[in-house]
């Protein structure tokens, strides 16, 4: 089923006309000219939806049910990938997914969140919000990269750590504290993609890295504004205005000079319409961040994540 957000409707609607026209125009009945203005009308309409959408409107596309997830970049980016699962403690945590594979051949880790579409693989990945299990198996896999010198990739697209009972009996903020630890040391180049949300510790978990990139229509921040909104003003509901106090897009991450550096460009009104596009944008980031972290010894790629991290600050006097 397709799932289009509000203010999307507008120009799907226009679009359903266009390919309706097209279908209509035969040899005998010729609608190229109605075609041409509908489309130039199209075009104006797409930029004057996403040249003026608001943080809230950016959060929903983030959250978009058809935006790709970590799974969709590794079939489009990545070969041979051979999945590990559970952390050698407890059990499998499905809203992380960790392994091995290639990537323009070489060998390298991929982590990365992973949501589901349905009500099924929503429940089943619990709805991208790992447990502590699913740090550690993180943290596994990327010490098994580091023994091997290989390059780790990881995608973040969580709203948070999963906050149930069962998750803080099982030590579930032991679990990011030691990765944000174990990651500031890996002695192997580690770039970090915001693919969707980057919701609190559940993203920083796995985004301590030398190159932390964000997608144009991603957004990264310390809660999500409704748990902002719950806090501040005691309703939920009042997450878009949250969302403008946040700060949150990408380009508003970008203007603080420190915290990421790059942000990716998505296909036309998203990385959902056109997921293979999308692809191959992060890949070609991919390829020029990993070129540069390369020409980094162990000891320098160390240094260069400690520097990145504390330069994040900001001194008035």
């Amino acid at each position: 089923m397709q799932f289009f957000l509000d203010f999307e409707k507008p120009l799907v609607e226009l679009r359903k006309k266009i390919n309706e026209l097209r279908d209509f125009s035969t040899d005998n009945v010729d609608f190229s000219g109605e075609l041409k203005k509908l489309e130039k009308k199209a075009e104006k309409l797409r930029n004057d939806i996403f040249s003026n959408l608001t943080r809230w409107q950016r959060t929903q596309l983030a959250r978009h049910q058809a935006r790709p997830y970590t799974l969709d970049y590794i079939e489009n980016i990545f070969t041979d990938f051979f999945e590990v699962h559970g952390d050698r403690n407890f059990r499998d945590d499905p809203a992380l997914v960790c392994g091995f594979a290639r990537f323009d051949g070489q060998p390298c880790a991929v982590i990365g969140h992973q949501k589901g579409r349905d009500t099924k693989a929503k429940v089943y990945r619990n709805f991208g919000m790992p447990n502590p299990e699913g740090y550690r198996k993180a943290l596994r896999v990327m010490q098994m990269a580091e023994q091997f010198g290989l390059p780790i990739f990881t995608f973040v697209d969580t709203p948070g750590a999963f906050p149930g009972i069962g998750a803080e009996e099982r030590g579930q903020a032991e679990a990011i504290a030691r990765n944000l630890r174990e990651m500031a040391d890996l002695k192997v180049p580690v770039i970090v993609t915001v693919t969707g949300e980057g919701g609190s510790g559940g993203a920083l978990a796995i985004a301590v890295g030398n190159k932390v990139m964000m997608m144009e229509y991603s957004v990264y921040a310390v809660i999500s504004p409704e748990g902002c909104a719950a806090i501040l003003w005691s309703d939920g509901a009042l997450g878009p205005q949250a969302a403008e106090a946040l700060k949150l897009t990408a380009t508003d991450i970008d203007e603080l000079g420190c915290v990421i550096d790059d942000i990716i460009p998505e296909p036309e009104g998203g990385a959902h319409n056109d997921p293979v596009a999308a692809a191959a944008s992060v890949k070609e980031y991919l390829q020029k961040q990993l070129a540069e972290l390369q020409k980094l010894s162990p000891e320098e790629l160390v240094e260069q994540r400690y520097q990145k991290y504390r330069a994040m600050s900001r001194i008035e006097e």
